[in-house]
């Protein structure tokens, strides 16, 4: 035995460098597939030309288009839309078109760091409690279960009354009270996946439980929380600009919300200063919408049923 022993072990090497191949070719395949399967969506492509539109205004609108923020007036107060202003001018006499602008920007960088700080901690805690079970699954889950039984609003007041309003308070509020939903359904799916053969087979050969969790785990979760990020995101701007209406956040960046408060405070409906609320509302409609119709193209790549439709 002990003499075939490393002529068993040569001929094993080629098989498993094969083996690997073969896996990885079948994962390139599967992607190409998948993007395929997006692409050929057509609500999933003006989703995303929608968003690609939204980044390129807040990426390049700053650049070109300067706008004050600090309160100084550029003309007269509630100016109509014209020719030198074209969203008019605010109650302070700034120029609305700048705080559109701006306020992409700062919509933008909510839904993604909210969004990582959600994934982040629900991923974490829902595939701690799948794959251990046992005390740390019943702790954690109470306690989800405890943030989940809390109205958001009067957590989100209370926290932000604690901490602070600056901007970067408001993503953590808002990523550490959005988090529960997202852990329960990492864990259900790793209740799943641990009983898999391959995950099975990995733990009698000695794998920890880290390296379990990581290789074959989330890999396989993965494309599922994926397509969760993107309703994620469109539910922290939501959010983010609910706040702002009414008065939650950081009144040194200007955002969507922001211009909706100040039109709600200055009666704008009723005077007719349309251009106080209308581009505001009009931009946290078509962003939100954005990944909506991106989310169309996900559902069709994990759910075989709508691709015969």
């Amino acid at each position: 035995m002990n003499g075939n022993g490393p002529e068993d072990s040569g001929k094993q090497m080629p098989e498993l460098k094969q083996l690997k191949i073969e896996e990885r070719a079948k994962k390139i395949k599967k992607l190409v597939t998948n993007l395929k399967l997006f692409f050929g969506n057509g609500k999933a492509i003006f989703g995303v030309v929608l968003l690609l539109v939204f980044i390129a205004f807040a990426a390049i609108g700053p650049v070109v288009y300067e706008y004050h923020h600090d309160g100084y007036a550029l003309g007269k107060r509630l100016q109509a839309p014209n020719e030198k202003y074209a969203l008019g001018l605010d109650e302070l006499g700034r120029d609305v078109m700048g705080a559109v602008i701006y306020g992409a920007r700062a919509s933008l960088a909510i839904g993604f760091f909210v969004t990582l700080l959600i994934v982040i901690v629900g991923s974490f805690i829902g595939i701690l409690t799948g794959y251990f079970g046992g005390l740390i699954d019943i702790i954690l889950m109470r306690v989800t279960e405890a943030f989940m039984l809390v109205p958001f609003m009067p957590l989100v007041l209370t926290l932000s009354a604690i901490i602070g309003q600056r901007f970067s308070n408001i993503i953590i509020i808002l990523g550490l009270t959005s988090w529960p939903g997202t852990a329960r359904l990492v864990r259900s799916q790793t209740l799943t996946i641990k009983q898999r053969n391959y995950v099975e087979r990995a733990r009698s050969l000695g794998a920890s439980s880290a390296y379990i969790m990581f290789r074959h785990i989330l890999p396989n979760i993965f494309p599922l929380i994926f397509s969760e990020i993107i309703l994620l995101v469109q539910s922290a701007i939501i959010a983010e600009s609910t706040l702002a209406f009414l008065g939650i956040g950081d009144p040194s960046i200007p955002t969507w919300g922001q211009l909706l408060r100040s039109a709600r405070e200055q009666g704008s409906i009723l005077v007719g200063s349309w251009w106080l609320f209308v581009p505001a509302g009009i931009c946290i409609f078509l962003l939100a919408s954005s990944f909506v119709f991106i989310s169309y193209g996900f559902d069709e790549i994990l759910n075989p049923k709508l691709r015969k439709r």
